[in-house]
């Protein structure tokens, strides 16, 4: 279990699960046989018809707690269906849980008979799947399957889990959307002194510095510090870095069980996994950076969410961590005063199909915005704010990637002045000796073996997404 700074609990789930059964074929020494779990009035009929409907995905509501449901053996293909159970506790080292009706007493020996006359299915029984949200002692959800009843109690009734897949739950069940992440769910952990978060969302409702804006949906993280300075420089070349990070993150998920049909546990057709998002950036790099044998790169923000999406009734916990930082590359003889904007979007993920394998998702569109710079002196001098972005399910990381737009410039003078991006006019520029100043933007990142969560193959090596690489030119000159 990860070790992570305080956190925000996802509101009103953090106590919600969902149970779900599996085809479970009971152990006859069983506390509590399969006889006994009857199904809901309508379950077969509903299932008919919505056996061909793909499933929504979306935000799980925030005001209630997450939806259950419950899957059986040769119905629905596999598809689960809505419950009302919850997880109690959880104990990770032991992989034992107590499982719950959704009031807040324990649960009964006995199936309970609803107002229409139907009996509820009992808590858990050997072969039921248990899709939690975050609970109790599993702060990153829970997705596993109850492997032994061990004994029942006024809390509920304590039962031994193994992992298990998602397509044990999805089935043969279609679904496909991106869910914006909610901006004041993130923990942030701040690690350097001069931080500040901002963010908004709708009701007019935002958090951060008076005077900041912020789109709604956004994050934003400042950040102003100081850099270690060339050797020997003047004291009126002190070297410092500020800027921003703003991004509004979004979760890329798609499920296709047809390969599953009937054969619930054979693993989906397809499926696919990512994060994406809007960005902006802004940085200033003041000063005569001191010169390193490899870029200068300094974390200034982590932050984690974890994002619950409901799959039509199934809530599927997402993990989500952003690592906000800065880097600098210099060789110390050149004195910069430089400021440059970027907005865009990206997205990096994986996607699987039968027959083919996971393939990695790599893509990133920036533009720059006029650039203001002073290069003073022959060098050269390289400035990036990036964000590293992991994704995954259940408390296992699926896919890590970083993004880095940068400036670049290499002077063999002096320039000064504004360059007005997609200009060919170049006003107030000063030049003497040759200069060149460059955009550009890094995506690159790698696919792991946990994305077999999905019930996929697992992969035996992590698969890098390619390094996904574009430089322009914004203005050079010389005299």
């Amino acid at each position: 279990m990860r070790k992570r700074p305080l956190r925000a609990l996802v509101p009103a789930l953090a106590a919600s699960a969902l149970f779900l059964a599996v085809g479970c074929s009971a152990d006859p020494g069983s506390h509590s046989p399969a006889a006994e779990r009857i199904p809901d009035a309508g379950t077969s009929a509903t299932a008919t018809a919505d056996k061909d409907q793909p499933l929504a995905v979306a935000a799980a509501p925030a005001a209630a707690p997450a939806s259950t449901a419950v899957a059986r053996p040769g119905t629905g293909g596999g598809r689960a269906r809505k419950t009302s159970l919850k997880v109690r506790s959880y104990d990770s080292r032991t992989r034992r849980a107590v499982i719950s009706g959704a009031s807040s007493g324990g649960s009964s020996p006995s199936p309970s008979v609803t107002s229409g006359g139907t009996a509820a299915p009992r808590p858990a029984a050997v072969g039921d799947v248990i899709a939690s949200a975050p609970a109790p002692g599993a702060p990153d959800g829970l997705l596993v399957k109850v492997t032994k009843v061990i004994d029942e109690s006024a809390e509920g009734t304590e039962v031994q889990t193994a992992p298990t897949t998602l397509d044990t739950v999805l089935g043969d069940s279609q679904a496909k959307g991106t869910v914006p992440v909610d901006p004041a769910s993130f923990d942030v952990e701040r690690l350097l002194p001069d931080v500040k978060v901002s963010w908004a969302k709708t009701g007019d409702i935002h958090s951060g510095p008076e005077g900041t804006r912020v789109p709604l949906g956004s994050l934003r993280v400042d950040v102003a510090t100081k850099v270690a300075t060339a050797e020997g420089a003047p004291a009126s070349a002190a070297a410092s870095v500020s800027g921003f990070v703003q991004v509004a993150p979004e979760v890329d998920f798609s499920y296709d069980g047809g390969a599953s049909a009937g054969s619930t546990g054979s693993g989906p057709g397809a499926a696919s996994l990512g994060v994406s998002g809007d960005w902006s950036s802004q940085w200033a790099l003041k000063g005569r950076v001191a010169a390193s044998a490899k870029p200068f790169r300094v974390p200034f923000a982590k932050l984690h969410a974890d994002p619950v999406i409901q799959v039509g009734p199934v809530p599927v916990v997402v993990n989500l961590d952003l690592t906000c930082y800065f880097e600098v590359s210099a060789d110390g003889s050149v004195t910069v005063d430089v400021r440059q904007d970027f907005k865009g979007d990206f997205k990096a993920g994986g996607t699987f199909v039968t027959g083919k394998g996971w393939t990695p998702v790599s893509e990133s569109h920036m533009a720059s915005t006029p650039v203001r710079t002073s290069v003073t002196a022959a060098g050269r001098v390289k400035a990036t704010l990036g964000v590293q972005p992991s994704v995954g399910l259940y408390g296992a990381v699926g896919v890590s990637a970083e993004l880095a737009p940068y400036l670049r410039a290499e002077a063999a003078g002096t320039a000064t002045g504004t360059i007005p991006v997609g200009s060919d006019t170049k006003p107030g520029i000063g030049v003497t000796g040759a200069w060149t100043l460059y955009g550009g933007v890094d995506l690159s990142g790698t696919l792991v073996l946990q994305l077999s969560a999905f019930g996929t193959p697992v992969l035996q090596h992590p698969i890098p997404l390619g390094t996904l690489h574009r430089e322009w030119k914004l203005a050079d000159g010389k005299v």
